[in-house]
């Protein structure tokens, strides 16, 4: 049997090969996760300082955390649009250039205009790979462990927001908002080198596109397996429709409808706790520090809950641990409003933070599984595109209420009923791609 359809490894250089990948995407995501917390803590200091940026109202801080995330879904569906077609390697060196010259240009604003529209650059160049990773890792991992190894991938968006609130918590003083957006701007220096020479293109792409002398080049360097005859029968089967083409046919019209409502829930609450947890804890009576301390433990809670659970999905699925995850959150969030001591709120943000961003990493491991490779990168950027929408929601519902005066309640239970909204749409998704194997084997045969 093709060692690509178990889940041990083909060879030593198979496993370094992945290992590689797997350390490059990840360190990537979590300066992904980096820019989507820092907005969050430096937030209050350009609220209380209109020296830095010019005034700002609540209503604009919110808009402007939304701009990042327009930019993320707009470079999700353009990578997810042509990503299929060039591949993944170039697609992520692409997108690791773009950011991180976004972040480094967004530390030189000098007024809200130009800071807006910088942070739209930025999320053009996350979003594109946020998209691209989730099919990299689906198309080199061993299939038992791809669950676990998008988490540990999709894992750097919840350690990148530790590793914001950790140097805001300690830096933000001494070298000011500007400054932890210059450390954002570091992987041009540190990441590209590394990915320049060891990332390798995904062979069951190569095969999908037809360059089967390359792939199978490539796959005698690295180690990385060929697609087995079932893989390349169901590519075969599928290579009719490529791209977002392929997300319209019946075989995947309803599940991308109901995978991208999920996102979109889990997206919403990812970016809109992030961004305004650290103003409602700070209202609540905590200090600058303690309110941010908040948001640390509410992205921990998310690396080490997502990856228990990712574990828990390689076993019994996916789709039953979203959901079970989803509902965590809408617990969590009510509890927040209780009004029980502090050892509590902490645990119950820690459980929050498994709930919302440890579930959006539970969510991309399940849409990159979910479609063939021909498609892979389509779904994971329609995923991300409009779960993004979320995204850019929920900066603009916490604006919206605070500015409203509307206590952190009720802004708790709003959250917590979005929670509760995505488990109930996780449970009417399709299993299409079990059926598609029952079809394609007579073909095989």
């Amino acid at each position: 049997m093709n060692p690509s359809t178990t889940d041990s490894w083909a060879s030593p250089r198979h496993r370094r090969a992945v290992t590689w990948i797997v350390t490059l995407a990840t360190i990537a995501i979590v300066f992904d996760g980096y820019d989507l917390v820092v907005y969050g803590t430096i937030l209050p200091m350009l609220l209380d300082d209109p020296t830095q940026l010019g005034a700002i109202s609540p209503a604009q801080a919110g808009a402007l955390g939304s701009y990042a995330l327009i930019g993320v879904m707009v470079g999700a569906l353009a990578s997810g649009a042509i990503g299929d077609y060039l591949g993944r390697r170039r697609m992520m060196l692409i997108n690791i250039v773009w950011f991180s010259v976004g972040m480094g240009l967004a530390a030189l604003a000098t007024s809200i205009t130009t800071f807006g529209l910088l942070r739209f650059f930025t999320g053009i160049g996350v979003g594109g790979l946020v998209a691209t990773v989730g099919a990299m890792v689906a198309e080199f991992a061993p299939p038992g462990k791809r669950n676990l190894y998008n988490a540990i991938v999709y894992s750097g968006v919840p350690a990148g927001g530790v590793l914001a609130s950790l140097l805001a918590i300690v830096l933000r003083d001494a070298i000011g908002w500007r400054g932890l957006f210059w450390i954002g701007a570091l992987p041009l220096v540190t990441l590209l080198p590394l990915a320049l020479m060891k990332l390798p293109e995904s062979p069951k792409w190569l095969v999908a596109r037809g360059y089967e002398d390359k792939a199978r080049r490539i796959s005698e360097y690295t180690g990385i397996p060929m697609p087995d005859a079932e893989e390349i029968a169901l590519e075969h089967a599928s290579v009719e429709k490529v791209g977002f083409a392929a997300l319209a046919t019946r075989r995947y019209a309803w599940a991308t409808g109901l995978l991208g409502v999920m996102s979109f829930s889990g997206l919403l609450l990812t970016y809109g706790l992030n961004t305004w947890l650290p103003k409602i804890m700070g209202d609540a009576g905590f200090n600058a520090k303690g309110s941010l301390s908040f948001l640390l433990v509410l992205n921990g809670g998310a690396i080490i809950g997502g990856l228990i659970a990712s574990k828990i999905a390689d076993g019994i699925g996916p789709q039953r641990v979203v959901a079970t995850t989803f509902f965590l959150a809408a617990v969590a969030l009510v509890v927040l409003t209780l009004g029980f001591p502090l050892p509590v709120l902490l645990a119950s943000v820690a459980v929050a933070g498994v709930g919302t961003i440890g579930t959006q990493v539970l969510i991309y491991g399940f849409v990159s599984n979910y479609y063939s490779t021909s498609a892979r990168a389509a779904g994971v950027a329609w995923c991300a595109g409009f779960g993004r929408l979320g995204g850019i929601f929920g900066p603009l519902i916490g604006g919206a209420l605070i500015s409203a005066g509307i206590s952190s309640q009720v802004a708790f239970s709003v959250f917590a009923g979005i929670a509760v909204l995505g488990a109930f749409v996780t449970f009417f998704v399709p299993r299409a791609r079990v059926a598609l194997r029952a079809e394609v084997a007579p073909v095989t045969a």
